[in-house]
């Protein structure tokens, strides 16, 4: 059946509108299980979080285990119908497990069930159905009850799916909340990708890859021009007879120098430098780098060392290069 754009974006928007009210109403199911529940969690210490669930819910499973682990809090998925043909080894004496389901009666559930309590593991129930085995036989029960589904024929899993993931991340949330999971943190679970880097990338492990551009203000326009051209960054930083900053020049000031100078032969680099240019510690963040050169409008600034000595330049190019902007 070919249907009309008009339509397709209805059906977008109240599948849209559903899901949000659905996931609206579960500030409701936030009780003394829920916060029981975070508590029995954060004080796992001695064990691990175990996440389970079938079908669909083996699905959140899988991306609240990512989310835990990400934020500090060791988790292991475990697929409820693998666990029964075998992989209930990975479930050990100080285990949490948390069991998501929808209809909380799935066969895979109420076999997988008996036997983690068997093993004295304390479990908690991500559930959609209170009147179910699992809301009646685990250890702490999260409501995940959705009015309806947000398919058409109220089938697929999908307002009840966004609930639980919802759920998950709010318990997620809630243990790096209680761990006091700062951003330095973060940046050690996430090393990889433009996140991660972000996070820890310095100034330094940039900036030492590069030339370190000098001239002296004395110097005339050939030897400024060559030692732009030869350390490729587009300027150089200008030092005094003591190595201290006195100014810069960039491909910009040369441009401008040629546009109001007759006679170039005479001109020096104190002629054409811009005094009091931007600098940077070099245990700095790359991202502080790349907001000051978003807020002064320029492409490099100039790296000092601890003893605030001119130690090199970090450039736009570089940052773009390792993907943070």
């Amino acid at each position: 059946m070919v249907e009309s754009s008009e339509k397709i974006k209805e059906t977008a928007v109240q599948c849209i509108k559903m899901e949000a009210e659905a996931v609206g109403q579960l500030t409701h199911f936030v009780d003394d299980a829920f916060v029981e529940s975070v508590k029995i969690m954060f004080h796992a210490t001695e064990g691990r979080i175990i996440v389970t669930g079938i079908g669909k819910s083996a699905i959140i499973g899988q991306k609240m285990v990512a989310t835990l682990n990400s934020t500090g809090t060791p988790a292991i998925f475990m697929h409820a119908a693998d666990a029964i043909h075998g992989d209930l080894g990975i479930i050990q004496p100080h285990d949490v497990v948390v069991c998501i389901s929808k209809s909380g009666n799935t066969p895979e559930i109420t076999l997988l069930l008996p036997m983690i309590r068997m093993r004295d593991n304390k479990v908690i129930a991500i559930v959609g159905n209170m009147d179910s085995y699992l809301a009646k036989h685990a250890d702490y029960v999260i409501n995940s009850t959705v009015p309806s589904e947000a398919c058409p024929n109220n089938l697929a899993p999908t307002s009840s799916s966004t609930a639980q993931l919802v759920i998950a991340d709010a318990l997620a949330v809630c243990l790096s909340a209680l761990r006091g999971f700062s951003a330095a943190d973060f940046a050690r679970y996430h090393p990889g990708g433009a996140l991660g880097k972000r996070l820890y990338l310095r100034v330094e492990d940039l900036s030492k890859e590069n030339a370190r551009p000098v001239v002296h203000p004395d110097d005339e326009l050939d030897a400024v021009i060559y030692e732009i051209s030869s350390k490729r960054l587009g300027m150089t930083a200008v030092l005094d007879d003591e190595g201290q900053i006195v100014g810069i020049i960039t491909d910009g000031d040369l441009r401008r120098m040629l546009s109001r100078v007759a006679d170039v032969h005479k001109v020096t680099a104190k002629e054409i430098m811009s005094s009091y240019p931007k600098t940077i510690g070099e245990k700095e963040l790359v991202v502080k780098a790349l907001e000051m050169m978003r807020q002064n409008s320029i492409t490099s600034i100039l790296v000092l060392d601890a003893q605030k000595n001119y130690a090199g330049v970090i450039h736009l190019h570089d940052i773009i290069k390792e993907g943070i902007i």
